[in-house]
């Protein structure tokens, strides 16, 4: 009998490595945080995938991580599952993959990205092999005083970071080391909510304990980043962490906080200020946060001024520009917004989908909707006939006052239509009773301020028909001129309430102003009443709903698409330039803003949609339901083939892993899709079982009811107490799902030591793991 992936990595990998040199300090396991799935009505943190790592040591004791090592099953061939390994390795920021069925192992090396031919594991490479190799691929020795911060270890031990954070730090340093072109500037694409500003941190720390830190500058464009950065800052670095005002620069700070503003670089161009401040290299390290919109233009003097300093830029959405004139390139070649030309690509990327599947960030479901009227083009004649007129007035326009078409994207910018705005409002509320309570944290994206406004007000009309219980704020306005009007709640203020608030600000409605760069992870919805055009713009406005909130018990959200704009997944984070300084006014376009009634305007439903990994592509793409549908029962079937082949790979805890992740959408995926169709109550097997091969689903307690009457002769024949703990055992897949049974401490469940626990079972068979192996087939019979 051979072995399988964990009794091959146990008793022939691990000991061939060892009489090598891979001693356990050596060897490093990252595991992701694991799916969430609801039992019951209670969350559960499944398991996480656990990767083994090679390091090489450090005379301090601190190892590096250099390759991944993948176990695969004694009868299969080493190369099976080496690309998987390899899109791995690319998370973890290794260059060496290695994978062995424990006599013969292959190796993937990233910068020739070649495949070795077999070779036997007592032939695997010494850590001093894999050190050689890869000095030698990164260009720079790790004795060497650059690469020192590699070894650094985290303030507070491992446990202080996630792994793709880790891998996000060892690429910026690995760059800093090797003094290659471009070595000083530092490119960091991480999805919103994955911890970029933990990564800046922790960054420094390693750099200033290394001893090559001078000064540093964490740079941002809003009051709101500069809190949540000074707050990150201030935890590791204390009083050596400071924020800049417009009268003191805190020149005795080590590092220093600040926005542009306070740093006195103004709209009209006034750098005295920071120039008196801060002479030239007078920093050795700056941090850009939001870097696809900050740092450039008036702005980049703060660059310019510190030519040899590091540059790291923080983004979840790198921005390339094309379409630029010779002129606009000329202007400024040096410091461009297009971050690819000026920092490089990304050291590190970590992409939503990722974060998603890994289980940091959270599940979210797209409900499309479309406005009937948005499908037409509105005649001058048609408005003038309803009796059009001039938004801010009153007044009636005539004909020449009018543009002579309207369309979808002159909505709520230059046409106003009650109706259009009421229907959405009121179809959005509809959505929001369908999945329970209505009061929801939700931000709701507009044209313009004078559309959020109309929003907010609408909504609160709809709140108060309700007859629900009070509410000081249900929805409100949250733009720039907000503030101008409102001295009762400052920007501050009503960030603060829309967070912690459980009974009122639930909706805020914005133009741009949430679309970035401020945290609130309870919001549970984002809404699209306005068209957008750029993906990064799109990519920002969603990062508002990506993160988990367990104090609010939010592990999903939602997306409520009244105007397409989730066609924008996926998409590359490109602007494009035209040569003229602003779009050109349209013929016979005017400037007078219209407002008409009498549309009957129907919400159109699009469907349900969730997202899942475009391998080719490695990006977001949305499918509806029936499409996922389809897509996952050909994986199926391509996988497990039958009925009888799926059970057998359900019940092995690798195997089963192994099947989810060819899944497209994987685990996610499919934990999502059960929660649509209405069958939480359903083991995942129950849902695989219908949709790939057409057998009814059962729910849990369904299937623990058919095993005690399905096995009642085999459990009559065996000792009573032994029958007793099988089916407490059996109980355990109701409660908890498969894993339960599989889990170390499914003997400590008050149900099964009452029933008689091991020593019960021992009566009939010495081998636990068959007898468990034999509950779940029996649970699994169809």
């Amino acid at each position: 009998m051979s072995y399988n992936e964990a009794d091959t990595r146990a008793k022939l990998i691990d000991p061939t490595l060892h009489q090598l040199g891979w001693t356990e300090d050596l060897i490093r396991r990252e595991t992701t945080a694991g799916s969430i799935e609801i039992i019951n009505g209670r969350t559960k943190r499944k398991k996480g995938r656990t990767d083994y790592l090679l390091c090489i040591p450090s005379e301090d004791g601190y190892s590096l991580p250099i390759a991944i090592l993948e176990a695969k099953k004694e009868d299969e061939h080493p190369t099976i599952g080496l690309e998987q390994a390899k899109s791995y390795a690319k998370r973890l920021n290794v260059p060496f993959v290695f994978s062995s069925n424990g006599h013969l192992f292959v190796s993937y090396d990233y910068y020739y990205e070649t495949v070795s031919d077999d070779n036997l594991l007592d032939r695997f490479p010494k850590p001093s092999d894999l050190k050689i190799l890869y000095e030698s691929r990164k260009g720079f020795s790790l004795e060497s005083e650059k690469a020192k911060a590699l070894f650094v270890p985290y303030r507070g031990g491992q446990s202080e970071r996630r792994y793709y954070q880790d891998a996000a730090i060892r690429a910026s340093l690995e760059k800093m080391a090797s003094n290659k072109d471009g070595w000083n500037r530092i490119l960091l694409s991480l999805a919103t909510g994955s911890g970029k500003t933990r990564i800046a941190v922790q960054l420094l720390d390693k750099i200033e304990k290394s001893g090559q830190l001078k000064r540093a500058l964490f740079i941002c464009d809003r009051n709101e980043l500069k809190k949540q950065g000074y707050g990150s800052l201030f935890s590791i670095f204390g009083d050596n962490a400071a924020i800049v005002s417009s009268t003191n620069p805190q020149k005795n700070s080590r590092i220093i906080v600040a926005t542009y503003q306070s740093l006195g670089i103004d709209k009209d161009g006034d750098q005295s200020f920071f120039l008196e401040n801060y002479p030239k290299n007078y920093f050795s390290h700056i941090i850009i946060d939001e870097c696809h919109r900050s740092a450039w233009s008036k702005w980049s003097i703060v660059l310019r001024n510190n030519p040899n300093a590091v540059h790291i830029g923080l983004t979840a959405t790198p921005r390339k520009i094309e379409g630029e004139s010779s002129e606009d390139k000329d202007k400024d070649e040096e410091i461009s917004r297009n971050n690819i030309r000026y920092f490089g690509e990304p050291v590190y990327e970590y992409p939503y989908v990722l974060g998603l599947a890994d289980g940091y960030l959270a599940a979210c479901e797209i409900i499309k909707g479309r406005a009937n009227i948005d499908d037409l083009w509105l005649r001058r004649e048609d408005l003038i006939n309803k009796g059009v007129t001039d938004a801010k007035t009153g007044k009636l326009l005539s004909p020449e006052e009018l543009n002579e078409t309207y369309t979808k994207k002159d909505f709520d910018r230059r046409l106003i239509m009650p109706e259009r705005r009421d229907a959405m409002c009121e179809d959005l509320i509809q959505n929001f009773e369908k999945t329970g309570d209505i009061r929801q944290k939700t931000i709701i994206f507009c044209a313009n301020d004078k559309h959020a406004e109309d929003v907010a007000n609408e909504l609160e009309r709809i709140y108060q028909r309700k007859n629900l219980p009070r509410c000081e704020k249900f929805a409100f306005k949250f733009t720039s001129k907000t503030f101008e009007a409102n001295f009762d709640e400052t920007h501050e203020i009503l960030l603060a309430n829309m967070r912690a608030m459980k009974n009122s600000h639930f909706i805020a409605t914005t133009v741009d102003l949430l679309s970035t760069g401020v945290d609130i992870p309870c919001i549970q919805n984002i809404v699209f009443f306005t068209y957008v055009k750029s993906p990064i713009s799109f990519y920002q406005m969603i990062g508002r709903g990506t993160r988990i909130d367990e104090s609010f018990d939010k592990y999903m959200f939602r997306i409520y698409d009244y105007t397409n704009a989730t066609r924008l997944f996926g998409k590359e984070f490109i602007s494009r330039i035209r040569s003229e300084p602003s779009k050109p006014k349209i013929e016979g376009e005017k400037d007078k803003i219209a407002k008409v009634y009498g549309f009957d305007v129907k919400i159109k439903n699009e469907g349900t949609y969730i997202l899942i990994l475009d391998k080719e592509s490695g990006r977001e793409n949305p499918v509806s339901i029936e499409q996922y549908k389809e897509l996952l029962a050909a994986s199926l079937v391509k996988e497990a083939d039958n009925m009888h082949i799926l059970r057998d790979m359900w019940i092995n805890p690798l195997d089963r892993k192994h099947l989810i992740e060819a899944l497209p959408g994987g685990e996610n995926g499919a934990l999502l899709l059960r929660e649509l169709l209405d069958l939480k109550d359903c083991d995942l097997y129950d849902i695989f079982a219908d949709i790939g091969f057409g057998v009814s689903a059962k729910t849990r307690k369904e299937r623990v009811e058919a095993f005690d009457y399905k096995n009642k002769d085999w459990l009559n024949s065996l000792p009573l107490d032994t029958s007793k703990v099988i089916r407490a055992l059996a109980n355990q897949f109701k409660d908890n799902g498969i894993e339960e049974l599989e889990s170390q401490n499914v003997f400590d469940v008050t149900e099964v030591k009452k029933a008689g626990g091991i020593k019960a079972l021992l009566e009939i068979n010495d081998d636990l793991k068959n007898t468990i192996l034999d509950v779940k087939m029996r649970l699994l019979a169809i």
